[in-house]
């Protein structure tokens, strides 16, 4: 059994069990999210089910693991025969979170 979800503006296929990697949530670690917005859900026997936009009744559980920080990345801009250089790095933070439970209408 699979669901597709959005969260945070994204979209993600949620397996019970799995981590997923998403942008940084507000919440310590061990506290638990339900997520309503389920674009589609699929179990093995009972077929498909896709929402408009979402699937009624359906919820995806699941619960912070860690927080964390991405490698940097460096944004250079630059302009030739101009003297015009900028050098800036970003390092993105995210959250990890794992899918406990998807409950299906």
């Amino acid at each position: 059994m699979y669901a597709l979800v959005e969260f945070k503006g994204r979209q993600y296929k949620a397996e019970k069990g799995a981590l997923l990697k998403v942008d940084k949530i507000d919440a310590e670690p061990g506290a638990k999210l339900a997520i309503d917005s389920v674009l589609l859900l699929s179990d093995g026997e009972a077929g498909v089910k896709v929402g408009s936009p979402y699937v009624a009744g359906a919820r995806v559980d699941a619960v912070v693991e860690s927080h964390a920080k991405d490698k940097k990345i460096i944004v250079f801009k630059y302009k030739p025969k101009k003297d015009y250089r900028r050098k800036q790095g970003h390092r993105q933070q995210y959250s990890i979170i794992k899918i406990e439970d998807i409950a299906g209408a």
